[in-house]
């Protein structure tokens, strides 16, 4: 079996492409720009833009499955290039938003949610199988405050007590490997999740109890916070979020036991996440 790994600058597929080589199972490393890319030794690159189907041919040349980072906009064509080349298996990067009423207009559900249908379309036709991988909150998302842990700041927070289940991406890869190499797996939808649900202000604690620095928040107000982000976010993705962050304020995210399911392991705390990238939270 050969995988091509989409976006492999990206955590979870680096993880993913380190387990396949520890796996012994043919890889290629795929990114818009491969010629950055640092894959185990002797592991092929190829470049893969997902926003240019013009690519997709030569990347998947002589693949049998595909690790597929969720580009809604080329999707549907990218799935018609995997038939093509005799593409047995995809795997969808995906998320958990979609299952919310609202994905569908939700600007950060709504990628992930057409790129599903895509590729369930084509696996109804016969093109090949399609798996969902749907994972809630990366841990990874914790790094945004860095920067101001590190200045003993800290983050300003609209809602420190929303709750969410902060998953490892080692676990995601986890998952994506056991659903790449066990058929029977193939085919479904799976929900991942971390061990916990956390609220920020618990999970700056995490931080601060691994990492032996404080890790304190400000509160701010939405409108605040909104005109602090306004240069590198969109307003509608800024909006969304602040509309989940409101709606989860106080209230424990429901958790799954897929990644054991999976894995056989139970999903890694959100502890061990920062120990594994305390670094990046020291000066």
């Amino acid at each position: 079996m050969t995988v091509l790994v989409t976006g492999s600058r990206g955590r979870v597929a680096s993880a993913l492409l380190g387990l396949l080589d520890a796996a012994g199972i043919e890889a290629r490393a795929a990114s818009k720009d491969p010629a950055g890319l640092s894959p185990p030794r002797g592991m092929d690159t190829v470049r893969c833009d997902l926003a240019d189907p013009a690519t997709f041919d030569t990347a998947l040349d002589g693949v049998d499955a595909v690790f597929l980072y969720a580009e809604a906009a080329h999707t549907a064509a990218f799935a018609d290039r995997a038939r093509a080349a005799g593409v047995r298996h995809v795997v969808l990067l995906s998320s958990s938003s979609v299952l919310a009423p609202d994905a569908a207009e939700n600007p950060i559900a709504a990628s992930h949610l057409a790129a599903e249908r895509a590729l369930s379309a084509a696996a109804a036709a016969g093109a090949f199988e399609a798996t969902h991988l749907r994972p809630g909150a990366f841990a990874a998302n914790a790094l945004q405050w860095a920067p101001a842990l590190r200045t003993g700041r800290g983050p300003a927070l609209p809602h420190p007590r929303t709750h969410g289940d902060p998953i490892h991406e080692r676990d995601v890869a986890e998952a994506a490997l056991a659903v790449l190499t066990r058929p029977r797996l193939r085919g479904s939808s799976y929900v991942l999740t971390g061990p916990q649900s956390l609220t920020f202000a618990e999970q700056l604690a995490v931080v601060a109890e691994v990492t032996g620095r404080p890790a304190p928040h400000t509160v701010v107000t939405p409108e605040r916070w909104k005109e602090s982000v306004a240069d590198f976010l969109p307003e509608a993705f800024a909006d969304a979020l602040l509309s989940y962050w409101a709606a989860h304020d106080g209230r424990p995210v429901p958790l799954t036991p897929a990644v054991e399911e999976l894995t056989g392991h139970p999903a890694r705390p959100f502890a061990a996440w920062v120990a594994d990238h305390a670094e990046a939270f020291r000066p």
